[in-house]
């Protein structure tokens, strides 16, 4: 572990009315953002191993930082930079394009990247960790393996059923297409031309979704792999929740869960598992043993009446599908591959430090199943009382409004400042987003995830 440091800055501490304690600036930033109320002053440069990192401060810097993986990459021109500068809170990070897949690297750059802050500005009161995607994996990461530096995390849409168990959720998903609508296309082994095999992807799935068969198909994978019910428009806009009594609707959300958008999950599944396996040196997922089956009868309840439904309309026999599924050959994974991406991360419960998780239930990337194996690892290690779970009915990946970020970052702050949890309800939470102010209508909801059908270790 990396532990906090903060190198030859004095700092200044006075109360600051109504943010508890601020604290003055050290030198070290150079004035920046200037049409920012905040008057924020920022630093930026390079992390060892040649990472880059950026923060930007506010003049009444109370103490609080936020350090996110991308933020080096324009967080500061984000909304949610202003509203936690206007807050009084510090906020920066890193980038992935140095370690990419290289998960434990990019957690132990979030550590790295506190002390350059804190070498320039003092030390921290409070430091969280929180990011979106891969950010929010990562954040949940510095959480298991850094506790003595953060004092906090809120993981944003992140996959935190852990590097394996994710993958292994994915490879379910593009088997039993591959298998059943678009046979010859790339499941592991991925060509170097990846747009080509991610064009030959879509390009099939659109086929498919023509007729009564493909479209039948592609549900009995989606309901198989977890994924949404819900997707976006080819422009990446929102579509309305389907009715849960469609079957029609609920398809059409699926396939645009796979396939459209700005980035359709089959597009992800072919860019990522290429480098990914690079980075494990070779393939850490498999499907032996697994019983389609059994996760089509697991599936959400009303997904799994749709796939019925359009079986029937289809003239199809689901049985024979699912017992085509049980003969195929299956793919065996790299035993010493698999070991290399779990140090990526698998997560094991053992909080020390407050953890509060933000999922989108309509996130074909970070599918939602992710957080019940995430909190059931927790629960299994009696560290309830440190995590809380909050949803947001959302379409997309990681498509919340900033004002939704900001009450859950808020909510931290008051865990941490009180030494107990306020109210996390989806009514509390809204209640929070509106009083700060919101264009949109908050989504926080009360929601239950379905049990995730690739835990590892399971």
């Amino acid at each position: 572990m990396i532990p906090r440091i903060a190198i030859g800055a004095v700092v200044a501490l006075t109360t600051l009315a109504g943010a508890g304690v601020a604290v003055a600036a050290s030198p070290g930033g150079e004035p920046c953002m200037p049409d920012s109320a905040a008057r924020p002053t920022c630093i930026s440069g390079s992390l060892a191993d040649g990472t880059p990192y950026a923060f930007a401060v506010p003049a009444d810097w109370n103490g609080a930082v936020v350090v996110a993986l991308d933020y080096a990459d324009g967080g500061d021109s984000e909304p949610l930079t202003e509203r936690l500068l206007a807050d009084g809170v510090a906020r920066g990070g890193t980038t992935r394009t140095v370690t990419g897949w290289h998960i434990r690297d990019a957690i132990d750059n979030q550590a790295e990247a506190l002390a350059r802050f804190e070498q320039a500005y003092g030390p921290a009161r409070r430091a969280i960790a929180s990011g979106s995607s891969m950010g929010g994996f990562v954040s949940a990461g510095a959480a298991q393996l850094h506790p003595d530096v953060f004092d906090a995390a809120v993981p944003f849409c992140g996959g935190l059923g852990g590097s394996v168990g994710q993958w292994n959720q994915k490879l379910d998903t593009v088997f039993v297409l591959e298998r059943l609508v678009a046979p010859g296309q790339p499941v592991i082994d991925i060509p170097a031309d990846v747009p080509g095999a991610q064009q030959a992807w879509i390009d099939a799935l659109t086929r498919a979704q023509q007729t009564p068969e493909g479209r039948a198909r592609v549900a009995l994978a989606a309901a198989i792999g977890q994924v949404p019910a819900w997707g976006t428009n080819p422009d990446g806009s929102p579509t309305p929740l389907p009715d849960r009594r469609d079957a029609t609707a609920l398809q059409e959300g699926a396939y645009l869960a796979l396939a459209g958008g700005s980035l359709p999950y089959i597009g992800q599944a072919m860019s990522s598992r290429g480098r990914l396996t690079e980075v494990a040196g070779g393939n850490p997922s498999w499907n032996t043993g697994v019983d389609y089956a059994a996760q089509l009868r697991a599936a959400d309840p009303a997904l799994l009446r749709a796939v019925h439904a359009l079986y029937d309309t289809a003239g199809l026999d689901l049985r024979a599908d699912l017992d085509a599924l049980a003969a195929e050959p299956r793919i065996a994974a790299d035993q010493a591959a698999v070991e290399r991406f779990a140090q990526g991360l698998v997560f094991d419960g053992d909080l020390r430090i407050p953890v509060l998780t933000v999922s989108g239930t309509g996130d074909q990337i970070s599918t939602v199943a992710q957080q019940q194996a995430y909190g059931e690892t927790v629960r299994r290690a009696g560290k309830n009382a440190l995590l809380r779970q909050t949803y947001v009915e959302s379409v997309g990946h990681c498509t919340f409004s900033p004002a939704e970020q900001q009450a859950a970052l808020r909510v931290i702050v008051e865990r941490l400042d009180t030494g107990g949890w306020p109210a996390t309800d989806e009514r509390a939470m809204n209640t929070r987003a509106r009083e700060l102010g919101t264009d949109t209508d908050p989504r926080y909801l009360r929601f239950t995830p379905p049990a995730f059908n690739r835990p590892y270790p399971g």
